[in-house]
This record gives C-alpha cells, sequence and structure tokens, in this order.
C-alpha cells in the first residue's frame, strides 16, 4: 500500500475511528499466529510495532502474560490503547510508544517476540524484518501480517490497482525468501480468512461511507478519496481469491 497524504489520513480516520481494527483482522487469527510461536518465557518481552488501536495488543498481553510495548506514530491511537488496556485489565502489562518505526532504537537482543498485522509495509516486508532482526533476543520470534499475492497470475484489474498502491507486494514463496535473506529460519505462514477483512475492518467502515460523503459533499477531492477507498473495497470482493494477508511466522 502507497503511504497516504495528510488528508487521506484524515478522511480514512473518520471511517475507521473506534473500530475493533484498522485493517483486515480477528482475535482468531492473532491467537492462531501466536500458538504457531511456540514456546515462550514465563514473561515474554513483547514489541508490537505499528500497534494502531491495539486490538492484537490486548489479545498478546492476556495470552502471553508478558510486557509489551506497543509502538505507533499515532497520539490517537495509542490513546486508544491505553483506554482498552485499562478496560482490558492488562494496562500494567502495556507501556505505549509514540514513535515511527523507521526510528526505533532499542538495544540488541532485547526482545522475544515482536509483532507487526497489517504495518509492516510501512517500510517495506524485507526492510521491516532486517530492522526488527537484530532488536530479537537470539531464537526470539518475529510475526507479521502481509498483503500477499495468493496467485501466480492474478486478473489485470488487480494487477493494475496493486501496481499503484502497493507495487511491492509478492508471493508468499517469495516472501519466504526474503525473509530467511533477512536471517529468519522456519517461516511458516497462514491465510487470514475473507471474514477477518470484513467483520472487524471493511464492513463497519463501508457503512459509515456514506456518513463521510454527506460531510464532505462540496469537497471535491474528499469524494474523489473516498470513491478510491470504495473502489478497494469492491476490488476484494472481485479478487480475494488472488491476494490477501498472510501471516508469517518466523524466528531468529
Amino acid at each position: 500500500m502507497s503511504l497516504p497524504d495528510e488528508y487521506f489520513r484524515t478522511l480514512l480516520t473518520e471511517l475507521t475511528r473506534g473500530l475493533p481494527r484498522q485493517g483486515p483482522g480477528s482475535s482468531e487469527a492473532t491467537l492462531r499466529a501466536l500458538t504457531m510461536v511456540g514456546q515462550l518465557p514465563r514473561k515474554p518481552r513483547i514489541l508490537d510495532v505499528g500497534c494502531g488501536a491495539g486490538a492484537q495488543t490486548i489479545d498478546l498481553a492476556r495470552a502471553t502474560g508478558g510486557d509489551i510495548i506497543a509502538l505507533d506514530i499515532s497520539d490517537a491511537l495509542l490513546g486508544e490503547v491505553e483506554e482498552r488496556a485499562e478496560a482490558a485489565g492488562v494496562a500494567h502489562q502495556i507501556t505505549t510508544l509514540r514513535q515511527s518505526m523507521f526510528e526505533m532504537n532499542f538495544d540488541a537482543d532485547q526482545f522475544d517476540l515482536i509483532w507487526s498485522e497489517g504495518a509492516i509495509y510501512v517500510m517495506g516486508f524485507g526492510e521491516g524484518l532486517r530492522r526488527c532482526y537484530r532488536f530479537l533476543k537470539p531464537g526470539g520470534s518475529m510475526v507479521v501480517s502481509e498483503l500477499s499475492w495468493l496467485s501466480d497470475n492474478p486478473p489485470r484489474e488487480a494487477r493494475e490497482y496493486w501496481a499503484t498502491n502497493y507495487p511491492q507486494m509478492q508471493s508468499i514463496d517469495a516472501n519466504v525468501r526474503v525473509a530467511s535473506q533477512a536471517g529468519f529460519v522456519e517461516a511458516r505462514t497462514f491465510i487470514l480468512p475473507v471474514a477477518d477483512w470484513w467483520m472487524n475492518y471493511y464492513g463497519p467502515a463501508e457503512a459509515r461511507m456514506h456518513e463521510v460523503r454527506r460531510r464532505h459533499a462540496e469537497d471535491p477531492k474528499a469524494i474523489s478519496i473516498l470513491d478510491e477507498i470504495a473502489r478497494e473495497y469492491d476490488l476484494f470482493r472481485k479478487y480475494s481469491e488472488v491476494y490477501g494477508y498472510v501471516f508469517y511466522i518466523t524466528r531468529k
């Protein structure tokens, strides 16, 4: 996905504010990926990169009992993480950190687990893995979800759309090779169910589309951006079998 400008982000926030997630996913998928990590220490140190509003952060805190740094660049989203953590009774496990993932400067060998759902694309899949590798303890795991091609021959409409919006998208096999080149071993994968796109993200956001359009009816630029967002929803309806989010579970 191309990095959006401030105007785009403002409209996307209107569509997604307060939603369970700011991208495709579910608690079930998060916990499935966690089971594939294997044995963790009794109280693991975890870094959640691009945590958003923290749905998966809360899930990880409950499931692992670990101490988590939830990193994001948005004060508003980090505020949601703190509110949700307090309500879930896990606030004592979670420390929020407002920082760009490009500026991460943790000491080497700090974390037992690094997690990033739907956010590593900001750095690029390979670059994100390489940057995070040094922060992991030997034997530590990294789990990311990444938009990936599921077909070797996607339809032209899908190819052209993502050539503009995320030209770095690769196949599962290609991403596994990238993980290996970054130094990771034992890469395992699974595809996020289509329902996880609609239940917590596309569906609720699409339901708000009419109201957001109404508020910006006199702003042609806003309407054009909203048309593009709606096109993304429609494209996935047509081509969910040829691209989707994939979890990659790897180990240092």
